[in-house]
């Protein structure tokens, strides 16, 4: 039996997982542990890296539905065929900052949402809880599959005309969350949301500004501005076909993902 800690993980992925192993699981030095994650639709494969003789620290994989999988612990030793040492259950859960990218997502163009989050903004949360905060939405966010069609102002044709009002973009900046800003700028429309005021006359620019947000007003006005620091700018992944290579820099964990 091996123990996971913790048991689940939010969809979007990037949460570190500690392997517990029994006393005869103990790791021997030219022993390799993976993880195989087993879902309806998908299955992943995850490296890990030793922390002590008797654990084990591996990424949790981004999947695709929320459901509980089976999670078998492989071990490899050259010469010798693959072994299953453990199996366990865990659970994928869609969590709080999953749910606030899907609010956002869709409220795109919609005036009401918005103000919505703007009456949020009086309620100022602590920084560490922004710095948080800032961190788990922009990786649920990155995670969503966003209609084709899907724009930063919202996905209506009639708000490209230049009326003054609120964007996604003003929430992330009002708030001062500089990686969803990053990930908002990567967007269609995102660029173009810069320059809309809103009803104040304020745009994300002019806010970043007057809230004194050094580091986000650079991100938004600088030509070679780099990603901010965070977990996923620490995660660099390809795709090809059915499959996916993630590794995760933080760790020097990599994660396989092949559609079942």
């Amino acid at each position: 039996v091996m123990k996971l800690n913790p048991q689940q993980a939010p969809l979007y992925g990037d949460s570190v997982i500690t392997v517990q192993l029994t006393e005869e699981d103990k790791v021997e030095d030219d022993v390799v542990f993976y993880l195989v994650f087993t879902g309806s639709t998908v299955q992943h494969c995850t490296s890990t890296r030793k922390i002590n003789p008797g654990s084990l620290e591996t990424i949790s994989p981004g999947h695709d539905c929320c459901e509980t999988v089976k999670v078998a612990l492989c071990a490899s030793r050259e010469g010798h065929p693959v072994l299953v040492v453990a199996e366990e259950s865990f659970q994928f859960v869609q969590d709080e900052a999953y749910d606030a990218a899907q609010f956002l997502a869709t409220c795109a163009g919609n005036q009401q949402a918005l103000n919505f989050t703007r009456f949020l903004d009086r309620s100022r949360p602590p920084a560490a809880d922004v710095d948080f905060l800032d961190e788990k939405v922009a990786l649920a966010f990155r995670h969503l599959k966003l209609p084709a069609e899907w724009n930063v102002l919202g996905t209506e044709q009639s708000l490209t005309e230049n009326i003054p009002r609120e964007t996604l973009m003003h929430f992330a900046v009002r708030l001062g969350l500089l990686r969803l800003t990053w990930f908002l700028l990567q967007q269609p429309g995102g660029r173009g949301a810069l320059s809309i005021h809103n009803n104040e006359g304020a745009t994300p620019v002019s806010l970043a500004l007057e809230r004194g947000y050094q580091k986000l007003h650079q991100l938004l006005t600088e030509e070679g501005a780099r990603a901010p620091d965070s977990w996923s700018t620490l995660s660099h992944t390809v795709h090809s076909g059915d499959y996916s290579v993630k590794h995760h820099r933080g760790l020097d964990v990599y994660l396989l993902t092949a559609e079942a």
